[in-house]
């Protein structure tokens, strides 16, 4: 196991994780190539582009009055595979909309594969509930 790759992807990985939490969606949906997919457990359909998860958070936005107030990540793994790595870890997301606030607690598993240039993008994330118990 490359130890460069593991951290570069946990880099990537802080980016995004970064971004999510303080709003910044131009760089958070950046870390996504455009053709990534979706699933989150609060969505009925497989999401099939950054593009079309991004037109459902603006849905969320304007319908809900959604928005990030904090996120941390825990019990963080970063798999490498070749050109591609996994990155599976706990999060812990406290949002509003307007019903309130609240914390969610979830796991999250991101593919993440390198582009030419040497990027690594997620390219796949899956969301699904986490019992804190």
């Amino acid at each position: 196991m490359s130890t460069t790759t593991v951290r570069d992807v946990r880099d990537a990985a802080d980016a995004l994780v970064a971004a999510f939490a303080e709003g910044r969606l131009d760089d958070y949906f950046g870390a996504f190539a455009p053709d990534a997919t979706f699933v989150f457990h609060t969505t009925p359909e497989r999401l099939g582009s950054t593009a079309e998860y991004r037109a459902l958070w603006q849905r969320w936005v304007e319908q809900d009055g959604f928005r990030v107030l904090g996120c941390t990540s825990s019990a963080r793994l970063v798999q490498p595979f070749g050109d591609t790595a996994v990155f599976s870890h706990d999060v812990e997301t406290r949002v509003a909309t307007h019903a309130g606030e609240e914390t969610v607690h979830e796991r999250e598993t991101i593919v993440f594969a390198r582009s030419a240039d040497g990027v690594w993008l997620a390219v796949h994330e899956h969301l699904s509930p986490r019992t804190t118990t």
